[in-house]
């Protein structure tokens, strides 16, 4: 993966959580940050891997997965611009208990976890303020999956929709950036289900396909459906 220059002047590293540092503390923190690009498919962090740096997204949309079998995994979460990707057991364990992919083009902006741990030991309010940004991704993980869990299938799929136009690209047409077997990993359906969801909703008016590109016609449906469904 390309490694760019990092220029700190308007990052926004500054406004996720190094207001709390001094100037000079943040000019330090920039002669050791790193900015990589990956492409659709690289993996950015692989499961196992020793907890070295500090990730967050600068740009882009990766998932975050854990192996179940050598065939099966489980999308646990996806993130999106600024979202932070290494602070699920960055300070509990040695090593990656998850991959981080991305799905599509993406800058990831990393920082020394040494670096960072140093900061944390002599700054309380970085400190607090790393612990609140962990304790944010904790929970949306696990409102996200609780959300999903309490729908049926159509419920489901009428969230990771609207997941995607409301959240991600912000428009009721877009290109689905996974496929339907990912869509069922994260889900907790089977693909064959996704499937056939989708030409229900195709049938029934709610959304248009046209290979990979969703469009959404009904969004008050889709909504209901999401809501109720």
């Amino acid at each position: 993966m390309p490694l760019n220059k990092c220029n700190c002047e308007g990052c926004e590293l500054k406004s996720l959580f190094l207001s709390e540092l001094s100037n000079e503390e943040i000019e330090s923190v920039c002669t050791w940050k790193d900015e990589r690009t990956y492409r659709k498919g690289d993996y950015i962090i692989r499961e196992g891997q020793p907890i070295e740096e500090f990730c967050y997204t600068k740009s882009g949309l990766v998932k975050l997965v854990r192996s179940l079998s050598e065939q099966e995994e489980q999308i646990i979460y996806f993130a999106t611009t600024l979202d932070f990707i290494s602070l699920l057991g960055i300070f509990s364990q040695p090593t990656y208990p998850y991959s981080v992919v991305a799905i599509e083009d993406t800058v990831v902006c990393s920082l020394r976890l040494s670096e960072v741990k140093t900061f944390i030991q002599r700054n309380g309010n970085f400190a607090l303020s790393i612990i609140q940004k962990l304790n944010r991704v904790s929970d949306n993980i696990i409102s996200t999956h609780l959300e999903i869990k309490r729908r049926r299938l159509p419920g489901r799929i009428a969230y990771i929709l609207l997941y995607f136009a409301n959240d991600v690209y912000h428009s009721h047409n877009f290109e689905l950036p996974v496929s339907r077997k990912e869509i069922a990993e994260f889900i907790g359906m089977t693909t064959e289900n996704v499937i056939r969801t989708l030409s229900d909703f195709r049938r029934d008016g709610i959304i248009k396909i046209s290979g990979k590109t969703i469009e959404i016609v009904d969004i008050e449906k889709l909504s209901r459906i999401r809501q109720f469904g």
